[in-house]
């Protein structure tokens, strides 16, 4: 079992940042891709931006290339997401996840534990 929770949402205003965390625990050693997905109110859960085990490797969704920035600090069991020029269209509420079948690529689905999630509003 992983545990893992985000933190560092919030409220915001169109262009402005912010930095998510997710901290995990349990099976923390096991070596795991993770991954950032978010849903909009009404809409179906996306993939955000992924990054492998070792950090070597990122994935992003085309939406949020070049605005935001996926990195781990593996001694922390934790994996970060800097969002810079967030927009309206960011709004939602992001989930961080743990894929422990393929730790050295970056998937887009078929995580196996999920956090709860954290809210972010982006206002106009």
């Amino acid at each position: 079992q992983v545990q893992l929770v985000e933190s560092g949402g919030g409220l915001v205003q169109a262009g402005g940042s912010l930095r998510l965390s997710c901290a995990a625990s349990g099976r923390t050693r096991s070596s795991y891709a993770m991954g950032w997905f978010r849903q909009a109110p009404g809409k179906e859960r996306e993939f955000v931006a992924g990054i492998t085990m070792s950090g070597g490797a990122t994935r992003y969704a085309d939406f949020v290339k070049g605005r935001f920035t996926i990195s781990r600090d593996n001694a922390k069991n934790t994996v970060y997401l800097q969002m810079n020029s967030l927009q309206p269209v960011d709004t939602g509420i992001y989930y961080c996840a743990v894929d422990l079948r393929l730790p050295v690529l970056v998937r887009t689905s078929g995580y196996d534990y999920w956090g709860q999630g954290t809210q972010v509003t982006v206002s106009s």
